[in-house]
């Protein structure tokens, strides 16, 4: 059996076009001698073609062509092998992509329906309440309404004569007929041609065969194709009179009635909110929620992962919305047996889940799983570097920006959930309901609770809801899951919204299947089951659209708060509660991934520590902020329904965007580009003043002009210097602030990814910004020349070689010693002195005499002397010192600065470890002694 692997530190890669196999393989070397233990890649099977992030997949059973295909694959896979690297990949068992016409699963759903043997592969109601669309899928994909693009000749139908196969298309997308409708216009096109009279009679009789329909109209399409010119000619003159004359209403019905009677039904966008009958990945309509659950699903979906786990150069998995899942628990279990045993270890496969925790929740035990991919962790991280004293002036300067009154986050939350469910997420919902109403109406004393109060009830359940789901199976609801729910039915009985409220102890039944676990109902309790799982399913999705995608963009009075996974309702957190989190963690996730950025972020790691040290610049700031909204007032425009653009409200967010993401060497150049881009996006995922089904031009133009002339620099403009100013002032913080949160990753129980490029500083902004490429080039050479005297890498800090001295150093420390980052005992240190309050320090150590300290500072504004922006040595930090471990060296290498520290008494000064350089990693050991 092969040992298990888990990794010592990773990197992840976005694979796209732009960025192939063959482009990482040129960067391994690199990231080798960064000290990457694995590569940490996007999804890699074949996917949307031009797709920039790979989770929209079409074929599971292919390695993506855009990417270098299999050959490129093998070419990375040696590239990693021959530096000893892993690779962990992300995989996507949720949803696949579907439209346009590179999705052969799907179209085979279309052309087949629910004889399709991929019908069951896809999550379709096929019996909504809407008769119309029994039978059928609902395609929301029109630009306009039905009839105007039917009368406007955009639906086209086609003979493809190499594949004897008839398609309407529109434009890209394509809709295959169904064989049984072939015999109608190939009789008509034999009128012309007689060879055609025999085969269309065939097609026709499809319609009375059900065994051997599919294979029949395999043989029969063979026939069909290439066919003789006369019979071509007869066929295009057929499809030519079906696709009627644009101005002659009359001419389409052929078309139309043809439309009618297939498996799906064309419609316009708009209508997918309310209709559509597939579970979507959130509202997206081209992504198509997959039953995962059935075995072979499974199958299908994960053959190929599996097999290059069993062939060695996989060696982990990173599971992408584990919460979309019907079935979490037994998904992975199922995912780790057929993994374990391809690989051929005892040991679990590492595995790690993407899974958004609550401020009270953690991972579910007896998930076979290493941990999650780190949301939590940098959530955490930021909030020990936030000074609790700049709650109170910030929160003071965002509600008077705000006219005075200030929400709780909770209540935006609340609102933005509802809003996502009435105008996204509402044909879901409503589906929910309707069959939660078949249950309830085959029960007399539940009979008469209607589908309209149904809906209401679940509507303020879901938006009460303080998690992303529940995890309520065939065993029932844990405590947890009760806790959860309970906490839901209690707020949401409070809202009022139905007359009558006896219907929450209904719905609380269902959705801890309570409600049929007596002996008159047990008959509908599988039903039960997977209504409650369906609910699940649902809620998730919800709170990541009305949270992270609304509410993060409407509530701004700190926006280093509102990251993913974060809860800006809570100002920072104490040292002490970090080092609880750390603690858990080393017992329950000592493998678990921990991140400062990823690709799903809203900022990058340094632009959100930049932003996050205005907590400690809170009066400054307010000064500031007055005075640039008087100096851009000329700037800002009154619109006549829409009142002042920007809004203070974004307004605001404008200029906390603008400080995390000032350039550090005052080049603006695309400066403009990039906030026009975040602040239009910021602007829809907000939906107050413009959206992205309802985009409100003059608006959104509004503040671009607005930025297009706060940051012209081609003329006297007074902003810029007065942002350049404060920004020199915040920026050391930031930067202290950013190396902080870099080695407290790094010395924090788990595996420490580094976002590709976050090496060096990392500015970005959410997606598509924080995506740009990476200039490996530029790392190589600043790599070459490390380590470097620590006095130039302070002088030439904005560089960014600072950090890269930092990442090196632990990223080869974690190589050379895994024992102790994994299994080694995490130990908080208690600082004493003047300064105590702003360190941060632990002590990581095992059992073969590996030891490990690190000393890191917090709250640096008021620590910065008079002569220098670095809190360094005796004049700052006095006679603040660190008690270390009974049993802990009295020697220690500074990993950073190579100098030898000594603590005979048990105490470190923090002043001789902060002596020159503003983090410390103290290191010894059997390999470490000097």
């Amino acid at each position: 059996m092969m040992a298990r692997r888990v990794p010592a530190a990773t990197y992840r890669l976005q694979f796209h076009a732009g960025f192939t196999f063959d482009d990482a393989a040129a960067v391994i070397p690199t990231l080798a001698a960064l000290g990457v233990t694995d590569v940490y890649a996007s999804p890699i099977l074949k996917a949307r073609a031009g797709s920039m992030h790979g989770y929209d997949i079409t074929d599971h059973h292919a390695i993506n062509p855009e990417l270098g295909g299999t050959d490129g694959y093998t070419r990375l896979c040696t590239a990693l092998q021959e530096h000893g690297l892993g690779l962990v990949l992300d995989i996507v068992p949720n949803h696949m992509g579907i439209g346009l016409a590179d999705n052969d699963w799907w179209l085979d759903v279309l052309e087949w329906g629910e004889d399709s043997p991929h019908a069951r592969f896809f999550d379709i109601d096929w019996h909504p309440a809407k008769v119309e669309l029994h039978g059928k899928v609902l395609l929301p994909v029109l630009g306009d309404h039905y009839g105007r693009v039917l009368e406007d000749g955009q639906l086209a139908l086609r003979f493809d004569a190499a594949a004897g196969a008839f398609n309407v298309w529109y434009w890209d997308h394509r809709f295959p007929l169904t064989p049984t409708h072939y015999g109608g216009l190939l009789s008509e096109a034999a009128k012309e041609a007689p060879d055609l009279a025999d085969i269309a009679k065939t097609f026709r009789d499809l319609r009375r065969r059900r065994r051997d329909r599919r294979a029949v109209a395999a043989s029969l399409k063979e026939r069909l194709s290439n066919p003789s010119p006369a019979a071509l000619a007869a066929i295009e003159a057929v499809v030519g009179r079906v696709n009627g004359t644009v101005g002659k209403r009359q001419s389409f019905r052929q078309l139309h009635r043809l439309l009618e009677a297939q498996h799906y039904r064309l419609a316009f966008w708009r209508v997918a909110s309310d209709e559509i009958n597939y579970r979507r990945f959130f509202q997206i309509n081209d992504l198509a929620g997959i039953r995962v659950e059935e075995p072979d699903v499974f199958d299908a979906t994960h053959g190929l992962i599996l097999d290059l786990v069993a062939e060695g150069t996989v060696s982990g998995l990173r599971i992408d919305h584990i919460d979309g899942l019907f079935a979490p628990r037994r998904y992975l279990h199922r995912l780790q047996d057929k993994a374990r045993a391809a690989a051929g270890q005892d040991e679990p496969f590492y595995v790690v889940v993407e899974k958004i925790l609550g401020t009270h929740e953690s991972l579910r035990e007896g998930w076979p799983v290493a941990g999650t991919t780190g949301y939590d962790f940098m959530t955490q991280v930021n909030g020990v570097f936030i000074d609790p004293a700049g709650e109170r002036p910030l929160t003071k300067l965002y509600r008077r920006l705000l006219g005075g009154t200030l929400p709780e986050f909770a209540d935006v939350v609340y609102e933005g959930k509802r809003l996502v469910m009435g105008q996204e997420l509402a044909a879901e919902l409503r589906v929910l309901a309707n069959e939660m109403e078949r249950v309830l109406e085959q029960d007399w004393h539940s009979r008469d609770f209607t589908t309209a109060n149904l809906l209401i009830a679940l509507r303020e359940v879901v938006a009460c809801f303080p998690v992303y789901r529940t995890y309520v199976n065939r065993d029932g609801a844990t405590a947890d899951d009760l806790r959860d729910i309970d906490w839901a039915i209690a707020r949401a009985r409070r809202m009022r919204a139905t007359a009558d409220p006896s219907i929450y102890d209904v719905v609380r039944g269902l959705l801890t299947t309570d409600y049929a676990r007596t002996r008159e109902r047990r008959h509908v309790l599988p039903e039960v089951i997977r209504l409650a799982r369906k609910f699940q399913q649902y809620s998730g999705p919800v709170m990541a659209k009305g949270v992270e995608d609304t509410a993060f963009y409407r509530y701004n009075r700190l926006i280093s708060l509102n990251e993913v996974g974060g809860h800006p309702s809570s100002f920072g957190q104490t040292v002490a509660a970090f080092h609880r989190q750390n603690q858990d963690r080393a017992r329950h996730s000592p493998a678990g991934m921990l991140a400062t950025a990823t690709h799903d972020h809203k900022r990058g790691e340094d632009a959100r520590a930049r932003i996050t040290a205005l907590s400690e610049l809170a009066g400054e700031w307010d000064a500031r902020v007055r005075r640039w909204m008087t100096l851009n007032r000329r700037a800002r425009r009154m619109l006549h329904d829409n009142g002042p653009a920007p809004h203070p409200n974004d307004e605001y967010l404008f200029y906390q965007a603008l400080i995390g993401v000032w350039p550090l060497d005052g080049d603006l150049t695309g400066l403009r580009d990039r906030l026009v881009a975040f602040m239009t996006k910021a602007l829809r995922e907000a939906k107050l003043r413009t959206s992205w089904t309802a985009p409100d031009e003059q608006y959104e133009q509004a503040v671009e002009q607005f930025i297009t002339r706060v940051l012209d620099d081609s003329r006297p403009n007074p902003f810029l210097p007065d942002v350049a100013a404060f920004h020199d002032t915040l920026a050391p913080a930031g930067m202290l602030n950013g190396l902080g949160q870099v080695v407290l990753k790094h010395v924090s129980p788990g595996v420490p990814d580094t976002y590709q490029g976050t090496e060096l500083w990392d500015d970005s902004l959410v997606d598509p910004d924080n995506r740009r490429p990476v200039d490996y080039e530029r790392r190589r050479a600043l790599l070459d020349r490390l380590p470097g005297d620590p006095a130039d890498l302070l002088r030439d800090w904005r560089s960014g070689a600072i950090k890269l001295h930092v990442v090196r150093a632990l990223l080869h420390h974690r190589r050379a010693h895994p024992g102790l980052m994994r299994e080694g005992a995490y130990l908080p240190l208690e600082a004493e002195g003047r300064r105590a309050d702003h360190l941060i320090a632990c002590a990581r150590h095992d059992g073969d005499g590996g030891w490990l300290v690190a000393c890191v500072p917090r709250l640096t504004v008021r620590l910065r002397p008079a002569d220098s922006p670095w809190p360094l040595g005796e004049a700052v930090w006095g006679k603040t010192r660190l008690t270390l471990p009974d049993g802990a060296p009295t020697a220690w290498r500074n990993l950073f600065t190579g100098e030898t520290v000594q603590t005979p008494d048990g105490l470190l000064g923090a002043a001789e470890a902060l002596r020159a350089f503003p983090v410390a990693v103290l290191v010894a050991g059997p390999e470490t002694e000097t």
